[in-house]
């Protein structure tokens, strides 16, 4: 099975940049699609953005559509999120997911679950 692991978090101004990575083993890593959730203090977890075994798809939550993007390596075995123009509100514990099932992936269930990065965005 697969282990993700987070890296790339901090603290950001309003309307910088940050490239969250998540490293992957344990497992063939292109068998995996691969997801980007966030939960804020005080509330749920939420979907981020997704991609799929090879990179074909990708989905974003509506939040995040042109700002954020979804990509990944998997010669390193390695998902990238680069996050532009942040926000404050985006201020949260961004978790790297992967799951084998497709059917799980576009009901945006994750099997395998990283331990987060903080990313905190200044006003």
């Amino acid at each position: 099975q697969v282990h993700p692991v987070e890296s790339g978090g901090g603290l950001v101004q309003a309307g910088g940049s940050l490239r969250l990575s998540c490293a992957a083993s344990g497992g063939t890593f292109s068998s995996y699609a691969m997801g980007w959730f966030r939960q804020a203090p005080g509330k749920e977890r939420q979907f981020v953005a997704a991609i799929t075994y090879s990179g074909g798809r990708t989905d974003y939550a509506d939040s995040v559509k042109g700002r954020f993007t979804v990509s990944r390596d998997n010669a390193k075995n390695t998902v990238y999120l680069q996050m532009n123009s942040l926000e404050p509100e985006d201020t949260a514990v961004y978790y790297c997911a992967a799951t084998y099932s497709y059917s799980d992936y576009v009901n945006y269930k994750y099997g395998y679950w990283g331990q987060g990065t903080q990313v905190t965005v200044s006003s």
